[in-house]
């Protein structure tokens, strides 16, 4: 099981909740946090997730989940709800980048995902969410690029996808539909050209017997 399906199960699903997205990250800049506070030597993962209810009106948080050395769970560490949310920085609006920034009405951090593409679909997903259960104020989405907020988006994409598999589906009938209309047109034309020889040959037949 990966590390985000792992983090679904573990932590949102018993409490009613629906992951919608996750990305791991490190800070820009590390902390160093006390032994004590870890349980170890301070060694953890960290993963950035957007949770909605199950239940109506759906609440919609962001979470902060880590997983400590030695440790076989994932723990929520901070959590914010998703109105609490200022500003999406993506650092660089013209080209591919892992980092981004996060600014709450009582926090603000800094991040570095896993891979430029990882971070891409957290901000899309981010946004949409953001667009659909914000209904004012909602957060700035500064420096970036005009792919993750609309447009050509993942989530555009799947439509694309699932449009275009119709279509060629339905092409594909109509295709099988014109073989066999053709083919029936064909059986017929020959049946005609045997109902014509049948007769030829009938009145063959007579006129020698006569």
């Amino acid at each position: 099981m990966s590390a985000k399906a792992a983090i679904h199960k573990e932590v949102f699903v018993p409490h009613g909740e629906k992951m919608l997205a996750a990305v791991q990250v490190k800070r820009k800049t590390k902390k160093k946090i006390p032994f004590l506070a870890t349980g170890g030597q301070g060694d953890y993962l960290t993963f950035i997730c957007l949770s909605v209810t199950n239940k109506k009106p759906a609440h919609v948080t962001i979470t902060k989940v880590k997983k400590f050395q030695g440790s076989s769970a994932f723990a929520k560490r901070s959590q914010w709800a998703i109105d609490q949310l200022q500003q999406v920085n993506g650092i660089d609006s013209n080209k591919d980048s892992p980092e981004f920034d996060l600014t709450f009405d009582n926090a603000f951090d800094q991040w570095v995902a896993g891979s430029a593409g990882e971070k891409c679909t957290f901000v899309q997903i981010l946004h949409h969410t953001c667009q659909r259960y914000i209904p004012s104020r909602k957060p700035e989405f500064v420096n970036c690029q005009s792919k993750l907020l609309g447009g050509n988006s993942i989530l555009h994409s799947a439509a694309d996808s699932v449009t275009s598999a119709v279509q060629k589906a339905s092409q594909a009938l109509n295709e099988r539909g014109e073989r066999l209309g053709r083919a029936e047109e064909r059986t017929a034309d020959m049946m005609n050209s045997a109902e014509q020889f049948s007769v030829t040959a009938h009145k063959l037949a007579m006129k020698h017997k006569c």
